[in-house]
């Protein structure tokens, strides 16, 4: 959550983000492929430029972006939308989920938390390439004149309401609600445009001299972070909010592209390059935006906290914090207007009878930790049963930060520790917020994968997370001289 001013995107359609490439690796050759940028999608890419910075946490500068650039630039190029590698606009997002994505005119984006997850310049090249290779074949395009719409939607979350919630208006009105602006950006491509985009971003990979198998052993180390963060989350799927688990069949898709990078030129890795470029990048969450500790979320600048329910977990976003679980959802948000929490709650509640349910809840006031607060609860219907919609707010000082929930009916009391856990503050607290980062060291003799575990900062899953951030399997060692990325605290 960042205090920064978010601009709503115009439209569904012009969220349609995709990735670009030139002629086929195998399987027959792939329409517009070969088209260079055109004027229009130019213009359209620069309407959206600065949209996306503003929802994805903003570009990075200094050194590691200037890097990012440099490479993206490179694979980019390879694509034959443009001769110049200047035409491309690569840019470093300070976001912590893992995505990439590259919108039409040649605007190619990639987290920060993403590249954390690579361990060589040819993954890095690999990712920006798969995804300009969706906008090479005019995946967006193909997907809107088959009137298949896409919008900014956590993948976790859309399933979460599409099953607490069904098909119902409220349930839709909530769900968007609950998940714009969430720093999430899922790409519905079909299977066919993702083994495109797959092929494409191979190529570009041989045509600069990569190492070609660097496309599944990136997509190997995303399809593992999905399996660990449901681990350590205490959910029993790995349908996280992530480019790998938004692109189909992260799995088949590895076996895939180790099949297409067989026996082709390139042996480019560059490891000591990137590790060198990405020593000191920030890890995870950006106190800035507040920072998720378990179950708990602290904003060190905005001086709140809260926990969440025990058996739910929580996504940082732009705009809100959303509070997942098997039963329930919730986000937190700030007010955009000024009032009393009892009029913020009213407001709530009109706006979710404005589309199309008639709720009208018992407000009622009350003082949480101190801060004056008033909640409201109301039932509705979703679907073929009822559901809860809870609508708490507080005033910290002046500023108005209110919860949005929504239970199965009689269950909405799962979410009531959260409520009355929110809370100010101390600057010391505060004080004491710092990011973790990463921090590439060198094995020394003597060094093994437990000991180094140890020193990352996280006091649950320390060597799981290590073994996943350098793409070691369960069995594997360590050597001395070898270079490692450690997760650390920072300054």
């Amino acid at each position: 959550m960042s205090r920064r001013k978010i601009l709503a995107f115009a439209s569904p359609v012009a969220l349609a983000l995709g990735l670009t490439g030139c002629a086929a690796v195998g399987g027959g050759p792939i329409p517009g492929a070969n088209t260079p940028i055109t004027q229009n999608e130019a213009q359209q890419g620069r309407e959206y430029h600065s949209q996306i910075l503003q929802e994805f946490g903003g570009a990075m500068q200094g050194g590691t972006a200037n890097y990012v650039r440099g490479v993206g630039q490179k694979i980019a190029v390879q694509s034959g939308l443009a001769n110049s590698e200047g035409a491309f606009t690569v840019s470093l997002l300070n976001s912590s989920v893992n995505n990439a994505f590259a919108t039409t005119g040649g605007y190619v984006y990639t987290t920060r938390q993403l590249v954390t997850l690579m361990n060589n310049e040819a993954e890095l090249a690999a990712v920006l390439g798969h995804e300009v290779g969706h906008v090479a074949a005019r995946h967006s395009q193909r997907r809107q004149q088959a009137q298949q719409q896409n919008t900014l939607l956590g993948a976790a979350g859309a399933i979460l309401s599409g099953i607490l919630l069904g098909d119902s208006q409220l349930g839709s009105t909530l769900g968007r609600a609950a998940l714009q602006g969430s720093q999430l950006l899922t790409l519905s491509f079909s299977r066919s445009q993702e083994e495109e985009a797959d092929r494409l971003g191979v190529q570009y990979l041989v045509s600069a001299g990569y190492d070609p198998l660097a496309m599944s052993t990136v997509l190997e180390s995303l399809a593992r972070q999905s399996s660990l963060d449901a681990q350590l989350q205490g959910r029993d799927n790995a349908s996280l909010p992530e480019w790998a688990s938004t692109h189909p069949d992260p799995a088949g898709r590895v076996r895939d592209t180790a099949t297409l990078a067989a026996g082709k030129p390139g042996t480019v890795l560059n490891r000591d390059t990137f590790l060198r470029n990405i020593d000191g990048l920030t890890y995870g969450d950006d106190p800035e935006q507040g920072v998720i500790e378990g179950r708990q979320f602290i904003h060190p600048e905005m001086r709140f906290a809260f926990t969440a329910p025990q058996g739910f977990y929580l996504v940082n976003g732009t705009q809100q914090v959303t509070i997942n679980g098997q039963s329930g959802q919730a986000e937190l948000r700030i007010a955009q207007s000024s009032g009393s929490p009892s009029q913020l709650v009213s407001s709530a509640f009109q706006s979710l009878s404005q589309q199309g349910q008639q709720i009208r809840p018992q407000i009622q006031t009350t003082t949480v930790n101190g801060l004056p607060a008033a909640y409201g609860v109301a039932r509705a219907n979703s679907g073929q049963s009822q559901v809860d919609v809870v609508v708490f707010a507080y005033d910290l000082g002046g500023r108005n930060y209110y919860f949005q929930a929504i239970a199965p009916a009689g269950r909405s009391g799962v979410f009531t520790p959260m409520f009355e856990s929110f809370r100010q503050i101390s600057s010391t607290e505060a004080a004491q917020v710092v990011p973790r980062v990463i921090d590439v060291v060198t094995v020394q003799r003597g060094d093994t994968v437990s000991s180094l575990s140890r020193r990352m900062a996280y006091s649950t899953g320390q060597e799981a997370r290590f073994r996943v951030l350098n793409s070691l399997d369960s069995r594997e060692g360590l050597r001395a001289g070898q270079q490692v990325k450690l997760v650390v605290r920072g300054r």
